[in-house]
């Protein structure tokens, strides 16, 4: 662990003076650094230096945007379509989302309850921005992805981090909701299938946190953004059970456009106007260019190039998963979509952060420390991302093995 405090890198520095010196709003000081970028960003560095490190960390497909969705971004640069757009996404658009919900999951969602937005962050903020005053909660699984809390707190709201095990399959339930809600509570955040456990939530499980929300005068928020990517039975849409229910999605996973900054949210009816009054204020329109490329992800022969990308992921998981288990790390759920693995590596360390530090230092294995996505023993965890090829991977295993014996 010396070579790494010589290095003189850390994820966290407590010698910079703090907010209240500088003048700056308290909410800043309690918003936690997204380590995961630190992470990607200390692997390129060592990778610049000659290092031959395995990206396990990053949360975004290695696969460079399908050629169609690249071409139809160039015919649109090529036409002009370089203005902004409507605040709520351009009409094609919206409409192929609505056809793509009739198609995937036999739904009629009108265009007009579907709003895109600059990535599923984009749509986060704005449904925070719609449902919270300050001091309500919004109740969350610890682990979970670290930004839906901090976007709750940027609006003076508050993510309340329930822990979760394997016991809920590191998902909320109707049980766990019933527990957990305060006083203060105005609804619920779930993730299916989720970041950073891969897990999904069945129909009946949906029904009945759906039901348990609902019966408290709460609102359900579902994000469904690892949609698509599906290796194990279904992921239902919450959409098929709540229709009033909202859903945060986006084309930077499955459809993989990450650097385009695209994503889409359907709200019940009622609250489309004032999230369009918003997204008018907060982001005036999306890229006009990026809304155009996204309608050639609904083509079929773009969507063979991405079911083909999902068949290789799955492959992926099934090597790294029984890999992961015989290196010693322990996970109790399966991941059924997404592209992660949880991992329990008490066996080896309780604290994650510079047990990942000393992998990517000396080891070149970049992963992302549990202390990430929560607080309800992080330490003892860390996340497996297999954005990257089989080659990769196995590199990595054997690094590890010869690592941790």
């Amino acid at each position: 662990m010396s070579r790494l405090l010589q290095r003189g890198w850390s994820m966290s520095d407590s010698s910079k003076p703090d907010n209240a010196t500088r003048g700056y709003a308290a909410r800043v000081a309690e918003i936690e650094p997204f380590r995961v970028v630190e992470v990607l960003a200390r692997a390129t560095q060592l990778a610049a230096e000659g290092a031959d490190i395995v990206h396990m960390a990053a949360g975004e497909p290695d696969f460079a945007s399908a050629l169609p969705i690249v071409e139809a971004g160039r015919a649109a640069l090529a036409r002009g379509e370089t203005h902004y757009s409507q605040a709520g996404g351009i009409p094609p658009l919206r409409e192929a989302l609505s056809r793509h919900y009739a198609d995937t999951y036999g739904l009629d969602v009108s265009p007009s309850r579907i709003l895109v937005t600059p990535g599923a962050s984009g749509a986060l903020l704005l449904i925070a921005a719609l449902l919270m005053n300050p001091g309500d909660g919004m109740l969350m699984t610890d682990p979970g992805y670290p930004c839906n809390r901090h976007f709750m707190r940027l609006v003076e709201g508050r993510g309340q981090l329930v822990p979760v095990d394997a016991s809920s399959n590191y998902q909320l339930n109707a049980q766990l909701v019933a527990a957990n809600w305060q006083d203060n509570t105005i609804g619920a955040m779930v993730a299916s299938p989720a970041n950073p456990t891969g897990t999904a939530l069945s129909r009946e499980e949906l029904t009945a946190l759906s039901a348990e929300v609902r019966s408290r005068g709460g609102h359900l928020i579902v994000d469904e953004i690892y949609h698509g990517l599906v290796y194990e039975g279904t992921a239902p849409s919450i959409l098929e059970v709540d229709p009033e229910a909202f859903v945060i999605n986006s084309f930077s996973k499955y459809f993989g456009m990450t650097g385009w900054r695209l994503g889409w949210l359907v709200a019940p009816e009622a609250a489309v106007a004032e999230m369009e009054k918003l997204a008018q204020n907060l982001f005036i329109s999306m890229s006009t260019m990026a809304q155009h490329a996204a309608l050639a992800g609904f083509e079929p022969q773009t969507r063979d190039i991405l079911e083909q990308r999902r068949e290789i992921f799955g492959q992926r998981r099934d090597y790294l998963l029984p890999a992961v288990q015989e290196l010693g790390f322990s996970v109790p759920c399966s991941p059924q979509g997404a592209f992660y693995i949880y991992a329990d590596a008490s066996r080896f360390t309780q604290d994650s952060e510079q047990f990942c530090l000393q992998l990517l230092e000396e080891h070149g294995v970049a992963l992302t420390p549990g202390v990430d996505f929560g607080h309800f023993r992080a330490n003892e965890h860390l996340r497996f991302s297999y954005t990257t090829g089989m080659d990769r991977l196995e590199l990595a295993v054997d690094r590890l093995a010869r690592v941790l014996g």
